[in-house]
């Protein structure tokens, strides 16, 4: 399994559009909004890297107010 924080970006006015849309993509397990350099941060899991990139960070991406996406992988020292 692989989980991974996604910090998100988005134009003025919406980030809370962006953070219900966000919330009902299969494999997001937490959405918060926030202040600073990022509007909204997503937890998301995933089989591999590969299948939580392809399944949701692409659908991510593809929401109507997001213009920059950062993903963080979770490691387990």
């Amino acid at each position: 399994m692989a989980d991974a924080y996604i910090l998100i970006q988005t134009e003025v006015g919406k980030s809370s559009h962006v953070t219900r849309e966000t919330r009902k993509i299969a494999g997001v397990t937490s959405v918060d909004a926030v202040t600073g350099p990022y509007d909204v941060i997503a937890r998301a899991e995933g089989k591999n890297l590969d299948s939580l990139s392809q399944a949701v960070l692409v659908k991510i991406q593809e929401v109507d107010g997001v213009t920059r996406t950062l993903t963080c992988p979770i490691v387990r020292l």
